[in-house]
């Protein structure tokens, strides 16, 4: 699977059902393996505070569907 495969994907939370946003950037470690996925919250189209973008670690992830994929986030 590719980076532009998983952005074309919207992240759901589990917990609450609501659409978290859409991924921005990827952490990987040093030996290549996906630590963590940031995700631009749904915000206005001019936001430019990067603070408030949400990091979801990969072990929350619990399934990469065709369309969506499911966190274990608020």
């Amino acid at each position: 699977m590719r980076l532009s495969d998983l952005q074309a994907k919207k992240i759901i939370s589990i917990t609450t059902g609501r659409n978290i946003g859409s991924i921005i950037d990827v952490e990987v470690l040093n030996d290549g393996r996906i630590e963590s996925l940031m995700i631009d919250q749904n915000k206005g189209l001019f936001s430019l505070n990067r603070e408030s973008d949400t990091r979801i670690i990969w072990g929350d992830i619990t399934k990469i569907g065709e369309d969506v994929i499911l966190v274990k986030k608020d």
